[in-house]
């Protein structure tokens, strides 16, 4: 494997719609979301993603997706996509993503990582990736 570089940046979500699809009496809801976000920092660049979303009464949630982030990735132009889980409990969010493995594109073609992002609900977020090229 190349050497890894770790990079930081914040995310800023853009929109936000969440749509319930099994709402049981007793259980979690299950919900789907649909969000954009952009991303700044040693990242520039907007984001596409779909995440299922389990979420209990009390409001926690586990929640488990993909998004497709296109941009510049340390200077480097292109697309790729980020698989992702993660919990929400009183209102912080941390989450653990992964490049999907043959999803770089343009400058980004090799492109492997991995890393996550913390936010607090309905905030901007701060995330980070240790990346390296295939």
């Amino acid at each position: 494997m190349a050497s890894k570089k770790a990079i930081k940046g914040k995310t800023e979500v853009k929109t936000f719609e969440p749509v319930a699809y099994d709402e049981p009496k007793e259980g979690p809801k299950l919900t789907e979301v649909h969000l954009t976000e952009t991303f700044t920092g040693d990242i520039q660049a907007e984001s596409s993603a779909r995440s299922l979303q389990a979420q209990s009464a009390d409001g926690s949630a586990s929640y488990c997706g993909v998004q497709r982030v296109v941009g510049t990735l340390d200077g480097r132009r292109g697309s790729f996509v980020l698989q992702h889980q993660g919990t929400l409990q009183a209102k912080q969010m941390k989450t653990t993503w992964f490049v999907v493995p043959g999803s770089g594109t343009g400058d980004l073609r090799g492109l492997r990582g991995e890393g996550g992002f913390e936010a607090e609900l309905g905030r901007h977020g701060a995330w980070t990736l240790d990346y390296w090229f295939e």
